[in-house]
């Protein structure tokens, strides 16, 4: 049986993304965020402008989505209420967060220099995807909510997550990402079944 509900978000999960930033003195931003969606050689962004994260993507136009696997959660959950912003946004204040300018020294990470843009990958992260904004959305007024998409312009990928014989194909029994599920964490369990679409689209894939 069903039953009608009316929750305050609507929100099921997508993979955690550390998005790396630089701010207007040109030190390094790193935020976390799961509200990500990818098609083609783009990506979806939903963030509050309110958020120093989203400030700097507008003034700089680059940033870098580095992918964490499950076994960086702990160092994704000490970023979880730390801010770029100063002083805090008040929503943020009342809920605990507190203004950190060196985030990738407190949750033990290291920055990289990227190939194409200025803000740092996190070398930890086994994926890490250069981007510029391409076009900034108002996702729903009266809210600050935004939708951002960016357009992938080099993608990093630590060779063991590469499929044998493949130059350009992620093995997804390899890859084991960090996903927020209903503002939880959680990892993948193995493969429940095999695909009839990964014949398809596995060629594409290849040729990206």
């Amino acid at each position: 049986m069903h039953r009608d509900i009316q929750p305050k978000i609507l929100y099921f999960g997508t993979p955690v993304v550390l998005i790396s930033t630089l701010n207007e003195d040109g030190s390094a931003n790193l935020a976390p965020m799961s509200s990500a969606w990818w098609l083609n050689q783009s990506c979806m962004l939903g963030m509050s402008r309110k958020s120093q994260t989203v400030q700097n993507l507008l003034r700089e136009g680059q940033c870098v989505l580095n992918l964490p696997s499950a076994d960086l959660v702990g160092a994704v959950d000490r970023l979880a209420l730390l801010t770029g912003r100063n002083p805090v946004p008040k929503n943020k204040e009342e809920v605990g967060y507190r203004y950190e300018p060196e985030k990738f020294r407190v949750a033990g990470l290291t920055p990289e220099p990227s190939g194409v843009v200025r803000p740092p990958r996190v070398a930890e992260c086994p994926v890490q995807l250069e981007a510029l904004v391409e076009q900034v959305h108002d996702f729903e007024k009266p809210s600050s909510l935004a939708a951002i998409e960016v357009k992938i312009v080099r993608v990093h990928v630590e060779e063991q997550l590469l499929m044998a014989g493949e130059k350009n194909y992620i093995d997804p029994e390899k890859w084991s990402p960090l996903i927020m599920n209903f503002c939880e964490f959680f990892g993948l369990s193995h493969k429940l079944h095999p695909s009839r679409l990964a014949p398809v689209f596995a060629p594409l894939h290849r040729m990206v």
